[in-house]
């Protein structure tokens, strides 16, 4: 089984309204200490081959491409690509912050896929959502990323915004696609506690879109994608065949990943660990040479099974049966005869040649149909 490697950069030039990801505003002695701290995390953990490795944020590229470059080399360092096999190295940007010479210097230390920042092209929109690009800065990154040779450019797009339309929403995925991008990430908006637009939501919950619309804006999406070549692999994603995210696709197959930073996830031998989200006991607890507190819990039994669906359920190609029983001992298709049952009978869930699918129609319910197995006892 693969091994994942996430590497969390939790410092942002500045905030966005709707994130609850764990981040801060840029300071640059706060980044310091804070890599410091994870060139110390990092050496505590053993020497393993991993098949890829993701930058994510936070902004990534809030750091020079200098410092970004030496930290892949500590990484590919400690985690070599398994024997004879490539290791994908993937980076989030914001296409705003690209310098001059990022992508060459990216291309070098290994970084071969890119994922930016762009969540909309329409101007009215980005400034919604509290971002600072222009659709020109998103084209410059673009073309700055192919003249390096990064192999896989991917764009991350947001629907269900305030105030957007099918109008607005099919002129960003225009706009995208007009790029030539090799991979497109659409997420419906999720208001999120703790965050301003939590806020905004509960002062004026007329502004955003509801569940008809959101539904609207998101078949929208996958027939222009589909209709563009692009495969919808998993729920939010879609790729040109040989352009899927490596990473995130063990994610969905149930892998094992490490992740190293303050928030960061991992998941090894059945326990899925959290670091803790904050960042100064995050910091002393690396410094000191302790055991960085964490919430881990062991995914055992149903609980594990129902899990390992879920997640399989979100990809294009759904659970395989019979791998499926060699791997946890236990059918699918018996052990969960009346979910399996009710879904098929409403049209969301397939079965056919080995495998269980969400249908098209499915994909828009997909949360409902995941939880069912999930809860299931």
């Amino acid at each position: 089984m693969a091994l994942g490697i996430y590497v969390h950069l939790p410092f942002c030039p500045y905030v966005c309204p709707y994130c609850d990801f764990a981040k801060w505003p840029m300071r640059r002695s706060a980044a310091s200490a804070y890599l410091d701290a994870l060139r110390a995390e990092l050496a505590r953990e053993a020497p393993a081959t991993a098949s890829t490795i993701f930058l994510g944020g936070g902004t990534p590229n809030a750091y020079d491409a200098s410092t970004i470059a030496a930290l892949v080399a500590a990484l590919r360092e400690r985690f070599a690509p398994p024997p004879g096999a490539s290791q994908e190295i993937s980076i989030e940007i914001n296409p705003e912050l690209v310098r001059a010479g990022d992508f060459e210097a990216y291309a070098a230390a290994g970084i071969d896929r890119v994922s930016i920042g762009v969540q909309s092209f329409v101007p009215s929109e980005i400034a919604t959502l509290g971002r600072k690009h222009t659709p020109a800065d998103v084209e410059r990154a673009v073309v700055a990323a192919r003249a390096a040779g990064i192999r896989s450019v991917s764009l991350d797009l947001i629907f269900a915004v305030p105030g957007q339309s099918a109008q607005s929403w099919r002129s960003s995925l225009d706009a995208a696609l007009a790029l030539d991008i090799d991979h497109c990430s659409t997420y419906g908006l999720t208001v999120e506690a703790g965050t301003p637009y939590e806020g905004w939501q509960a002062r004026e919950p007329s502004a955003f879109l509801d569940d008809a619309r959101e539904a609207e804006l998101y078949e929208i999406a996958i027939a222009t994608l589909e209709s563009a070549g692009f495969e919808h692999y998993e729920i939010s994603n879609f790729a040109r065949p040989g352009h899927r995210s490596r990473h995130n696709a063990n994610y969905w197959a149930n892998g094992e990943y490490i992740g190293l930073g303050v928030g960061a996830a991992s998941y090894r031998e059945g326990v899925r660990s959290v670091h803790t989200r904050e960042l100064a006991t995050y910091l002393e607890a690396v410094t000191a040479g302790r055991p960085i507190p964490s919430e881990a819990e062991r995914l055992e039994g149903l609980a594990a099974l129902g899990e390992a669906i879920m997640l399989a359920l979100r990809t294009a190609q759904g659970v395989e049966l019979a791998a499926f029983k060699e791997r946890y001992g236990v059918d699918v298709l018996e052990r969960y005869a009346p979910v399996v049952a009710t879904y098929r009978d409403a049209g969301v869930l397939d079965l056919n040649d080995g495998y269980m699918r969400l249908t098209r129609r499915g994909r828009f319910v997909a949360n409902d149909v995941c939880g069912a197995f999930v809860v299931f006892a």
